[in-house]
């Protein structure tokens, strides 16, 4: 299996991906090859500094970098030697078994979309999030934030694909697929909503078990959580705001340290016909090495060609 990384996505790279890149490759042993794609000389100075044998990583040299600012699309195609831009061939190309950056998430999209593109059937691709339930368990939320406007029939693909994620990544069997609303009852929500509500319900393609309210998201009442990606990404802001306020005032707890982005890493971008895994700009080197870890689950659990499957 082989990995590659981009070394000078998020805010602290090329530092924190390098560490985090000798985490991952200590964590995973023999399982994976990394192929670390970034600014050559620094990605050798950081490991030199380290200790870290360079042997242990194949490295390929970009000399450009996307930065978050700028315009995704022209700068996917501005920069043909950026990180991301040849992470995607690379990937394209079978040269590597899945992507992982803390990059740029429109030049994530935009490289996903004109390179590996959608797979055959979707509507639209999803981000998804992991959202620590109280029972011990994670339920994923999509859409957590690229497709803001979405029609009733994308989220009932998103139900899809949530299950698919939960079943073989997070290995719940039948996960139950909750819709969230406003209101537990049929009627209640906005016209989105309810026709999206109209569509799941007695659906044989998953297991929908209702709509869940805001005050339900933590109540481990749903494995999947469906709703477009304005909601969705309210809501992971609130929880990621919620848990610097409980380390702001002091407060230790298991369950709230389950929130910390840093444990899970990145998200996969599902819907696509590759592996390809989005980390948060802020990452630190334990993001990044979770990040990679993910990227490696989501590879063995071979998530793509059974999304692809389903749809066919």
């Amino acid at each position: 299996m082989r990995i590659g990384v981009d070394m000078m996505g998020g805010d602290y790279a090329p530092e924190a991906t390098v560490k985090g890149a000798i985490l991952a490759q200590e964590s995973l042993n023999s399982e994976a090859e990394l192929i670390l794609i970034g600014d050559s000389g620094r990605i050798r100075d950081i490991l030199r500094n380290k200790g870290y044998p360079e042997d242990h990583f194949e490295i390929i040299h970009a000399g450009q970098i996307i930065q978050n600012g700028e315009n995704p699309a022209k700068a996917f195609y501005k920069k043909p030697w950026s990180s991301i831009k040849l992470g995607f061939s690379l990937l394209e190309e079978g040269k590597i078994d899945g992507f992982a950056s803390a990059g740029s998430t429109g030049a994530m999209m935009v490289g996903a979309m004109y390179t590996v593109k959608s797979l055959p059937g979707i509507i639209r691709p999803v981000i998804t999030a992991s959202v620590p339930q109280y029972d011990g368990d994670f339920a994923i939320l999509l859409d957590v934030g690229i497709n803001p406007d979405s029609k009733p029939d994308v989220l009932f693909q998103y139900g899809l694909i949530g299950s698919i994620y939960a079943q073989h990544v997070y290995k719940v069997d039948n996960p139950r697929v909750g819709l969230i609303n406003i209101g537990e009852e049929p009627e209640k929500g906005n016209l989105v909503a309810r026709s999206a509500y109209d569509l799941m319900k007695g659906t044989p393609r998953f297991n929908f078990t209702g709509n869940i309210e805001g005050n339900e998201i933590f109540d481990s009442k749903a494995d999947v959580l469906v709703c477009d990606g304005f909601v969705g990404n309210i809501i992971l802001k609130q929880a990621e705001a919620t848990y610097k306020l409980i380390r702001k005032r002091g407060i230790r707890d298991e369950y709230f340290e389950r929130f910390n982005f840093e444990h899970i890493g990145g998200t996969p971008l599902l819907g696509v016909n590759g592996n390809i895994i989005i980390g948060h700009g802020i990452s630190n080197e334990v993001a990044i090495k979770n990040m990679i870890i993910h990227t490696k689950y989501v590879i063995d659990a071979k998530l793509s060609d059974k999304i692809k499957q389903a749809f066919q």
